[in-house]
This record gives C-alpha cells, sequence and structure tokens, in this order.
C-alpha cells in the first residue's frame, strides 16, 4: 500500500515543481542528503563535515520551498521507506525563513492558535501542530500557497495522518537543496518489482 503511493505522490509533486522564491540567507548548519537515511551536516562555510545517519528510526524530512530545493515534506520510516510525502510552504524571506538543522519534536498540539502572530478572525491559525523549535517553528496545517513566518504550512490531507504518525522525540531534518531523487528511486524499484511479478505471473498461466 505504501509503494502505491509513491506514485500518486511522485505525479503530485511534478505538477507542483515550480514556482519557488528566492532567498540568500546564510545558514550556520548546511545539510546535504547522501541516502534516504544519511546527511553530511556542515557549517556556515560548508566546511567540518559530520554524518548523522538516522536509520532506524522514524523521522521526518522538509525539503524546504526555496529555489533548489524540492517544497516538499516526507515521512521516512524506520525501514528507511518514504511512506508519504506533500507539498508544503516554509518561511518568506526576510529573516522569516526556515532554519536548517536537524531537530527533534518538543511538543504536539491538536487546536491551536500562534501567540505571536494571532489570527485576526479569532480563528485557531495552527491546528496540528508539531513544534521542532524553542522558539515556536513547527510543523502545522497552513495555507500552502502562501509562505510562512518560518514555520512549515502542511495541507490539511496531508497534515492529519502525519500528525497522527509523529510522536515527541522524533528527528526533524530542514534542509535546502534535494532529496525527491530518493523517492524517484524507490518509485522505480516499485515498477521494476511489479513488472518482474506480471511476468511471473504471465509464465504460470500459460
Amino acid at each position: 500500500m505504501k509503494k502505491i503511493l509513491l506514485i500518486i505522490i511522485l505525479f503530485i509533486a511534478l505538477l507542483n515543481a515550480e514556482n519557488f522564491t528566492d532567498f540568500n540567507k546564510t545558514h550556520s548548519v548546511n545539510i546535504e542528503a547522501l541516502s534516504v537515511t544519511k546527511f553530511e551536516l556542515t557549517d556556515m562555510d560548508f566546511e567540518n563535515p559530520e554524518i548523522i545517519d538516522l536509520g532506524g528510526k522514524d523521522f521526518f524530512v522538509v525539503s524546504v520551498r526555496e529555489s533548489g530545493s524540492d517544497g516538499r515534506i516526507y515521512a521516512v520510516d524506520r525501514d528507511g521507506i518514504i511512506w508519504w510525502s506533500g507539498q508544503i510552504s516554509s518561511g518568506a524571506g526576510g529573516g522569516h525563513e526556515t532554519d536548517n538543522n536537524i531537530f527533534h519534536i518538543l511538543s504536539k498540539k491538536r487546536f491551536h492558535m500562534s501567540s505571536k502572530y494571532p489570527s485576526t478572525d479569532g480563528k485557531n491559525n495552527m491546528d496540528f501542530t508539531i513544534r521542532f523549535t524553542a522558539d515556536g517553528q513547527a510543523i502545522h496545517l497552513g495555507n500552502i500557497e502562501a509562505m510562512s513566518y518560518g514555520c512549515i504550512h502542511v495541507a490539511e490531507d496531508d497534515i492529519r495522518p502525519l500528525y497522527k504518525w509523529s510522536k515527541i522525540g522524533m528527528p526533524v531534518v530542514i534542509m535546502r537543496g534535494n532529496y525527491i531523487q530518493f523517492l524517484n528511486q524507490e518509485i522505480k524499484e516499485f515498477e521494476r518489482e511489479i513488472k518482474e511479478y506480471d511476468e511471473k505471473t504471465q509464465k504460470i498461466n500459460q
């Protein structure tokens, strides 16, 4: 079932692969995805590399919505399978950029209103909050067509299963650059397995 979802996810990703915003902020941590579970962290000068392997853990990867990145969130299970992905928006320029790093989920809140940026109509504007920084950056339900003050906006159809799956302490990788290539690899492998299965089935029925 997970792999069937991957084909649908890739199709949607290709439809939404444009309309990014250019940013020039220098980040104190830079992250490059080496594989589905391995990441290289460097400093602001891209020096002093450190390899972090999240294999054996459930975690999120967010490739922010900026030029040269995917604008997507990925849910990766402990077997290294990307089982869900959806389009997101992230922090706007001018000091509101979402920070690079490997964070951990600090808290979850099903219904929430931002105390710093409250909604003028009094309605909750941060439902399904998955907070990963002390200053309030979070993954939550939001308008994916509008950039944020630093949070990750996720559409309702995506945030509901992601919120239910998430757990306190789970790693959250926030990065610039691409991660979608690993989803593409999974889909190609799935297509290969389907082809082999069809060929075996045809031989049995001959």
